[in-house]
């Protein structure tokens, strides 16, 4: 989950980090009281998640009150690359002398967390790793250990921060690193860190992505969720339990195990480039216990996509037996026939592994005017695919 930056602040704040005052508002109107309370100046943030905020005009310094209503009214309502504008944050200004970038990630290609730090910050980290690499340092962090004062200095100096605020920046490292464990970060990331006018180092912008894996020691993590930008069948399979994400295509998938899901994902598309560019619609994997109700709430999220015109129904037989997932798509349909949800959309079912001829057997004997089975999973990915591409 990405936070927005009023709640990567608040984040910050919560573990020592120094940040500058702050706060939300979603109306203009809002934004004079603030701006008074915040000294008159004010800087006014679009609070998006997405970058180039500054390029697309959603950042504003504002020179009292009234000009920061008309700075707020100016950038609540924008599109900001394709993201609107509900909020804005207002805070204080700096006097800004230097500005520098720090982060903390997971590695997942070496397994391992990265700590990356360059005094070249204020601009997009990808543009200085691409024109300038040697300013951008990478130091491997062990999980274990973590990032100890040495650990804190070798980076400093990794990255050649100046000597006067090289004890500001490895204290600042220390904390972020506390931030980054504590909340189940996958990323934390502060650009610009900069250095004031007095001296001080401190962090003007944050980005944090929280580990959804993790939420179930997180529960106040909840309340950072935006769900007003969710989207609703995502939303409705979450409350359900299921793994479930929406993609911009027509054939919906259903299959049991996260890797055959993908490579079902890959296979529909592949069979699409032939149907006239039909592509998958999801994402959903109902894992190994494929009961009826388990089918039902699947198939119920993915009819309920007005973008799906065919699904796919893929399933490899192993601890669940394929009579037992078969009996669940004939439960499914009459759960939801019972419901009053007529299914009208075409489903294609490949049943192998673990029973497969059984499981076949149940779906003839079922007879069900919308359900074809083929064999093989390329051949159902092709007819799922010329099933879409027909309505």
């Amino acid at each position: 989950m990405d936070l927005f930056e009023y709640q990567a602040r608040d984040l910050f704040a919560k573990h020592g980090v120094p940040v500058l005052d702050g706060e939300v508002i979603e109306t203009p109107e809002a934004a004079a009281a603030v701006a008074e309370r915040l000294g008159g100046r004010a800087v006014v943030k679009a609070q998006v998640k997405v970058g180039g905020r500054g390029k697309a005009g959603g950042v504003k310094l504002a020179a009292d009150p009234a000009d920061a209503v008309e700075k707020a009214r100016a950038i609540l309502g924008m599109d900001i690359k394709g993201h609107t504008v509900h909020r804005v944050m207002l805070a204080q200004t700096a006097d800004i002398k230097e500005e520098y970038y720090v982060s903390f990630l997971l590695d997942r290609t070496n397994r391992t967390f990265l700590a990356m730090a360059s005094v070249q910050g204020g601009v997009e980290i990808e543009v200085v790793a691409e024109e300038n690499p040697e300013a951008l340092a990478k130091i491997a962090v062990d999980a274990v250990e973590g990032v100890t004062p040495a650990k804190a200095a070798e980076i400093v100096a990794a990255a050649k921060f100046p000597a006067e605020v090289a004890d500001q920046v490895a204290e600042v490292l220390q904390k972020l690193w506390t931030v980054f464990i504590a909340e189940d970060a996958l990323l934390v990331e502060v650009n610009p860190l900069v250095k004031t006018g007095d001296g001080k180092v401190i962090a003007l912008d944050g980005k944090v992505s929280l580990d959804a894996n993790a939420d179930f020691r997180q529960p106040e993590h909840e309340a950072l969720e935006d769900k007003a930008a969710a989207n609703p069948l995502e939303a409705k399979a979450k409350e359900k339990g299921l793994n479930y994400v929406k993609l911009e295509g027509e054939v919906g998938i259903i299959g049991n195990g996260a890797g055959l899901v993908m490579s079902t994902l890959d296979v529909v598309a592949y069979a699409g480039e032939n149907h006239g560019g039909v592509k998958p619609a999801n994402f959903l994997d109902i894992g190994g216990g494929a009961s009826a109700e388990v089918m039902a709430n699947g198939l119920e999220i993915i009819l309920g996509d007005p973008d799906v015109k065919s699904v796919f129904v893929n399933v490899f037989g192993g601890i669940t037996a394929c009579d037992a997932v078969a009996n669940g798509i004939v439960q499914a349909l009459e759960l939801l026939s019972s419901k009053g949800e007529a299914v009208t959309k075409p489903l294609v079912v490949r049943l192998d592994g673990n029973n497969a001829e059984l499981g076949r057997k149940i779906l003839t004997d079922a007879n069900h005017p919308l359900v074809q089975q083929v064999d093989t999973m390329d051949g159902a990915a092709d007819k799922a695919a010329e099933l879409a591409a027909a309505k």
